[in-house]
């Protein structure tokens, strides 16, 4: 049976057993040589599965997101290799294939966390990080279904929501900037129209690790066209091309339960205008969902 479907309980403790047994391996173990690090509802769990089933890549331990770099910085860098396979796992990949092994985790706060790309700079100068983005009102109305599903939102009307973010959020990134253990369940957690404001976050990541080792992925190409943006990636990561192909399949979608307010999309889509036109920086082309 797959540790994902274990009962809760019985993964727990299957969970802290491998990292305690990892925590010890850990000289033994790799480091990641990429990172997807945002952004949050922009797809990253199918990235996640289509890069992990590449035959020279080798996926963290357990689960996919490790949340190091953002909420469990404390537990030290032993901690944190512990999550990824023995070096040995990368010898043999390389003895088969005749390249170097990568591996890898997704954990998509890291994009946002005001401490996470000074930390990764220091960690893993040398990591590259894949970053996707999506249509940023579609993304923050996915946001809020997914935390009211979690539990972790109580205000079920997403307008609401967005008029209790400006409180929920105020000075929260400062004191996060400022102590490295503090921590803020509404940043995490309730900053729907903030974390669609991807060109600011980008320009923040850039300054620590350098533009050159961000790779930008606009979702939508990636669920409609999904090979050449696969090809795309891959070649940015320097994994060899012409294995064989993963099964291209959308994750952790939920169903829409009511269509969102049209005046509500609307002041969202202005709110973003120049935020997107950022974007278009990055993305050498203006994103999709201003095409439309």
């Amino acid at each position: 049976m797959h540790v994902r479907n274990l009962p809760a309980p019985v993964k727990r403790v299957v969970h802290l057993g491998s990292r305690s047994f990892g925590r010890l391996t850990a000289e033994s173990r790799m480091l990641p040589s990429f990172l997807i690090c945002g952004g949050q509802r922009c797809g990253t769990t199918s990235l996640y599965r289509a890069l992990a089933a590449h035959p020279v890549v080798l996926k963290a331990v357990l689960h996919k997101g490790v949340h190091y770099f953002d909420t469990s910085y404390q537990r030290g860098p032993e901690w944190y290799r512990g999550h990824f396979p023995t070096l040995r796992s990368a010898e043999r990949i390389a003895e088969r294939y005749g390249v170097r092994a990568q591996t890898f985790e997704s954990s998509p706060y890291y994009m946002y966390h005001p401490q996470a790309a000074a930390r990764i700079a220091h960690d893993l100068p040398y990591a590259k990080l894949v970053v996707l983005v999506r249509d940023p009102v579609e993304r923050a109305y996915s946001q809020h279904h997914h935390e009211v599903a979690r539990a972790y939102e109580s205000e079920r009307d997403f307008g609401a929501a967005l008029a209790l973010e400006p409180a929920r959020l105020h000075r929260q990134e400062e004191r996060l900037a400022l102590d490295p253990a503090y921590y803020s369940f509404a940043h995490q957690h309730h900053a729907y129209r903030a974390r669609g404001e991807y060109a600011r976050y980008l320009s923040v990541v850039a300054q620590h690790v350098g533009r050159e080792r961000i790779h930008v992925v606009e979702s939508e190409r990636f669920f409609t066209d999904p090979e050449p943006v696969y090809d795309e990636v891959c070649a940015f990561l320097g994994l060899p091309a012409g294995l064989e192909r993963p099964a291209f399949e959308q994750h952790n979608a939920r169903p829409r339960h009511a269509d969102m307010d049209p005046g509500l999309r609307r002041d969202l889509y202005a709110y973003y205008q120049s935020h997107d036109e950022a974007l278009a920086g990055w993305l050498g082309r203006t994103p999709i969902w201003r095409r439309r």
